[in-house]
């Protein structure tokens, strides 16, 4: 563990419309900034509603919802990545598929 974060959400300013209705509950997408220096609050950590790349790209301004603070660290921020696509087998054969799908 590398930092631990408390974060006050004001939801009053939560868009009500990104709210998405999934298979195990409803999800709200946000972004976490947590910055290097903190503000005269002494909070250096804010949260607004994700932005799709066309948003950002049309100069939309961001919806912040909460902010707060590192409280603790252990001085180490790992960059989390994507996992990485598991490569396909290739097969000469073409009606040889490792798709393990029950049908």
């Amino acid at each position: 563990m590398a930092s631990l974060i408390s974060l006050s959400i004001d939801l009053s300013k939560i868009d009500k419309s990104k709210i998405i209705n999934g298979q195990k509950g409803k999800h709200y997408n946000i972004t976490v900034s947590v910055n290097d220096e903190t503000n005269s609050y002494g909070q250096n950590v804010s949260a607004y509603d994700s932005m799709s790349k066309e948003e950002r790209d049309s100069g939309k301004s961001k919806n912040y919802i909460g902010n707060g603070m590192v409280f603790w660290t252990d001085g180490k921020v790992v960059k989390a990545e994507f996992p990485k696509p598991k490569e396909s087998k290739s097969s000469s054969d073409p009606l040889i598929t490792d798709d393990d799908l029950p049908f």
